[in-house]
């Protein structure tokens, strides 16, 4: 495929997305005075829609690994790697009826905030370590009484695919919630920074992979459990970027990883 019909795609896609998302916003606002399962209804049937614009006029799909991995029922914790907008918009899609742990400034967004209000989530306050973490730990163990999934980005921001861990660190409130709930820890690594950057207007066609690892061991100590975590995610994180490097030849966005020894790997772009 070339630049030129990738750059196309991506224009009319944009068009389509951003319009299709205000389009939304306005014509549902009526939702809001509904319980909360009208306005998830309402919140499931946006996201279909965005799926629909994004195979049939991006290209772009995806694909889910390792759902062995994830409980059947009841409430678990899921620590994914964040690289892009386009995994939050496939949350529901993945987990039924998620709530997030997102930055509480959020809310204040007109519309799309009164709608998180409603659909449940978990904000936290980042200019406060000690207020973010009896707020995560709170929040996790409500969702744990209510049954639902329950899905935190440890890194706390998205992250491009060419950051290490030394830059974007991995911070402890997924290792509170681990000791202070019974919950199963299950991390999530994707590649969605390589179609959908994290600060770029340009979307690319090609497969997002989805991966659930093995759920973290429970009764480890909280150095431990945060090594885990980060080791598994980067680490698969990084060879599904690598796959997705292999079979789409267009994608040329650098990667970066830090092994154990803190040297780094960097695969730049393709000649």
């Amino acid at each position: 495929m070339t630049s030129f019909v990738i750059f196309i795609r991506s224009i009319i896609f944009n068009i389509f997305f951003y319009g299709f998302t205000t389009l939304v916003c306005l014509l549902l606002m009526p939702a809001l005075l509904f319980p909360r399962s009208v306005v998830l209804g309402v919140t499931k049937l946006y996201l279909n829609g965005v799926r629909v614009i994004e195979k049939y006029i991006l290209g772009l799909t995806y694909e889910i690994r390792g759902q062995q991995n994830l409980p059947k029922d009841g409430a678990y914790i899921v620590a994914a790697k964040h690289q892009s907008a386009y995994e939050t918009m496939k949350l529901h899609a993945l987990f039924g009826d998620p709530t997030i742990v997102l930055k509480k400034e959020l809310l204040n967004i007109p519309i799309f905030g009164a709608f998180l209000k409603k659909i449940d989530v978990i904000p936290i306050d980042r200019s406060s370590k000690e207020d973010a973490i009896k707020a995560i730990v709170s929040g996790a163990k409500r969702m744990q009484e209510n049954n639902r999934p329950i899905v935190i980005f440890p890194q706390g921001t998205r992250t491009a695919t060419n950051a290490t861990t030394t830059q974007k660190p991995y911070k402890g409130g997924i290792v509170k919630m681990y000791s202070n709930t019974d919950l199963p820890v299950i991390p999530m690594a994707l590649n969605s920074g390589l179609f959908w950057g994290r600060n770029s207007f340009f979307k690319k066609p090609g497969k997002v992979i989805f991966e659930f690892l093995s759920p973290i061991e429970t009764g480890l100590p909280d150095k431990k459990v945060m090594k885990a975590i980060e080791d598994r995610i980067e680490e698969k994180s990084y060879a599904l970027m690598r796959e997705a490097k292999n079979d789409f030849s267009y994608l040329n966005a650098p990667l970066m990883l830090e092994d154990k020894t803190n040297k780094t790997e960097i695969i730049g772009q393709r000649k």
